[in-house]
Order: C-alpha cells, then sequence, then structure tokens
C-alpha cells in the first residue's frame, strides 16, 4: 500500500498518523470517551482494572471518579501515577482484589479481538464487568457473530456524536471529529438477556471546563 493510500486509510479510522503507526499502536483516548461511560455504568468505588493504559488517559478518569485503579500494559510509559509494565494482558491474571474487579479499557486495535475473548475469559475469574471501546461496525462479521451470540454482552453505548478524533501522542493541532462511529461494548458477569442498546452523545456529559 502507498504511503497516500495509508494516510487515507488513517484518515477514515478516525486516526492521523504519518508514514506509519505509532510505537505500539498507541493512541491516547480523548475524554469525550469516557466521561460518558462512567456516567452511565456503574465503576465509582470499586475496582477496576486497565491493562492497555498508556500515558493514563482512561486511568486518570477512572481515578476521579472514586475508582481504585490498577494500570498496566505490556510497554512502558512515562506516567505519573503506580502502573506496572511489562504485563501482556492476553496471558496475564487477574490482580489479586477483592471481587467485583472491572476490566476498561481501549485495546490496541490490532488486539481488539484477543483482548475481548481475553477479557470475556477473565470474567469468570474477575465477576465484574468488561468495557472495551471499538468501533461500531466491530459488531458486524461472521466470525465474530459466535463471541458476541456466547458471551455475557451486557449494553453496547453507541456514540450518537462522533466522538473527536484519536490522534498520535505528539498531536498538537486543532481537535476534528472522527470518521468513524464508536461504542462501548459492555459485557457483565452471569448477564444472561439480550444485548442492550443505549445512545451517548458525548456533549452531554462533559464537565463545564472542558
Amino acid at each position: 500500500m502507498s504511503i497516500t493510500s495509508t494516510k487515507i486509510l488513517a484518515a477514515h479510522m478516525g486516526i492521523t498518523r504519518d508514514d506509519g503507526r505509532p510505537d505500539h499502536d498507541f493512541y491516547e483516548t480523548v475524554p469525550e470517551a469516557v466521561y460518558p461511560l462512567l456516567a452511565v455504568e456503574q465503576f465509582g468505588g470499586t475496582k477496576v482494572w486497565e491493562p492497555a493504559c498508556g500515558q493514563g488517559a482512561i486511568v486518570r478518569l477512572l481515578s476521579a471518579a472514586k475508582c481504585q485503579v490498577v494500570a498496566s500494559d505490556l510497554y512502558e510509559y512515562n506516567v505519573d501515577f503506580p502502573a506496572k509494565f511489562g504485563v501482556d494482558f492476553l496471558i496475564a491474571k487477574p490482580p489479586t482484589m477483592a471481587q467485583p474487579l472491572h476490566i476498561v479499557t481501549n485495546p490496541p486495535f490490532a488486539k481488539l479481538q484477543q483482548f475481548a475473548e481475553r477479557g470475556i475469559f477473565l470474567l469468570n475469574y474477575t465477576h465484574g464487568k468488561l468495557a472495551l471501546l471499538a468501533r461500531l461496525s466491530w459488531l458486524e462479521g461472521i466470525g465474530r457473530m459466535p463471541m458476541f451470540q456466547n458471551s455475557p454482552l451486557y449494553k453496547v453505548w453507541v456514540f450518537s456524536r462522533r466522538i473527536p478524533m484519536i490522534h498520535r501522542p505528539e498531536h498538537t493541532g486543532k481537535k476534528t471529529s472522527s470518521m468513524l462511529s464508536f461504542a462501548w461494548f459492555v459485557w457483565k458477569y452471569g448477564y444472561r438477556g439480550q444485548p442492550k442498546l443505549g445512545w451517548l452523545d458525548w456533549k452531554d456529559y462533559m464537565p463545564e471546563d472542558k
């Protein structure tokens, strides 16, 4: 694929990049994606594991919501909060904490399916929720259909207003809206019903000073 074609594809994915993906497929999660989730799903005062913490975009907002957060990542970043690096979520055991333990993360795009399958498996031990940020179109796919049908998928929170584009970490320019629709996919331990559908306009949940 040519550099020009790669840039066009990146734009359609709702991200920006130069000649290739950033190190470790890392794109910082925008707060417009996190505040709404914390408003509609109960995590406050509980234990939450962020296994792809990066530079802490989700960690800081979870902490502000009074969650007891365990932050980890396969790769090491310069952060100002306690974190465990060199931890591969795809093979790691959950942190030793009282149940329930929730998992909230924006997985690396290339490993989204693996993160989902691992997180669903770990619900048997964490007895909490698994919340993954992903493109709404991720609901499609013959290969993924059995996973959705045979797992405790509890709710899909659709962003009715496109969230700001997820830029490279070094981006300092103006934020623009993503060209793709995103949603939070939430699994809940022990849930047996059909998945529920909800909508989020992120502007309704942003603090006044943001």
